[in-house]
Formats: structure tokens, sequence, C-alpha cells
């Protein structure tokens, strides 16, 4: 099943990298899961205002706004995340929990096989970025982000920085964030 608000958020990505997750997502990972899971790209660009946000959670900002405690969600401030220049996504499977086409359930379950074909889905995902040359957030030796990858041409945050700034490396990029 094709889920539109992946289709949206792939048209967030840059465009040295958007065609080829489209087709990846349509031709690849569409019709690979095939059972009662679907892969969703729940981030690729972030600007900076919400990575610094996504920073403060677990921070400086403690709480939800119902009181819950939040815990750290990333180790990068704004500019400091390949998200920032749209070089890099992040999956979750969306299950149907009552056969209803809802897809109603998340998981970052990288073991379950959803679709009973022997292999568990999240790895299915996994394999196919890696057949086109992404890195894979698991594979990190420092830390592991199952749910990252990422295609960066050899750059790192601190090489994309000033091509942002000196707005040389974003054009065609569908935000301004300067």
């Amino acid at each position: 099943m094709i889920d539109k608000i992946t289709l949206e958020r792939i048209e967030l990505l840059h465009p040295a990298v958007r065609q080829e997750v489209k087709n990846i997502y349509l031709n690849e990972i569409v019709p690979t899961l095939t059972g009662k899971a679907i892969c969703r790209l729940s981030y690729t660009l972030r600007t900076f205002a919400e990575q610094d946000a996504l920073y403060a959670q677990g921070r400086t900002k403690l709480y939800d706004t119902n009181g819950k405690k939040l815990g750290k969600v990333t180790q990068a401030k704004g500019g400091q995340s390949i998200h920032n220049y749209g070089l890099a996504l992040d999956i979750v499977l969306l299950r149907d929990t009552n056969n209803d086409g809802t897809f109603d359930a998340v998981s970052w379950e990288t073991n379950i096989d959803f679709d009973k074909d022997g292999k568990a889905d999240w790895m299915e995902v996994v394999s196919i970025f890696k057949k086109h040359g992404w890195v894979w957030g698991g594979d990190w030796t420092s830390f592991k982000d199952r749910p990252h990858f990422e295609k960066t041409f050899g750059h790192t945050w601190r090489t994309l920085s000033p091509k942002h700034n000196n707005k040389d490396f974003i054009s065609g990029t569908k935000y301004v964030n300067l």
C-alpha cells in the first residue's frame, strides 16, 4: 500500500536524492511489504528550528504538555544533522492491527515478520536502502539509530553547514532556513 504522507515527505528531500528515494519507495519497499505493515518515512528534511526543538527534549524541555517526562531524542543541534540538509530520512512501520486498512499502530521492531515471508519487515527495508548505497544508523558503532538512513555524498554536517550558509548546496530544497 502506498502511503501518501510518505510521498509528501519524499518531496522535501534534497533534489540529489529525491527521485531515488521515490523510486526505492514505490518500486521496492511498497511491493516488498505485503502484509499487515507498511513503511512510512517519519522524517525527511528537518529545519534547524525543528532540530533544535528535538534537541531540547529531555534537556531543557523536560515534560510534554501532559506532564509526561521527555527523554532525549537526538544528539544533534540545528545544523548538526544530515536531516537539516535533506539527505537523511527516518522510517517507522505502521501496522494494521484490526484488518480495516487504517494502519493504526506504530512499530520500531526490527525483528518482526508482519507479512510472514520469513524476513523481518524492518530488515527488508534496511536491505533495500543499503543496496542503493544508503548508510543505516543501525550499523553505527558509537550509538544505534535504527530508523535513520542517510546518503551524504562524502559530506558531514561540518562540510554541509558552510555550503548551506553560502546557499551553494541546498538549491531546489523546498524550504529556506537562513
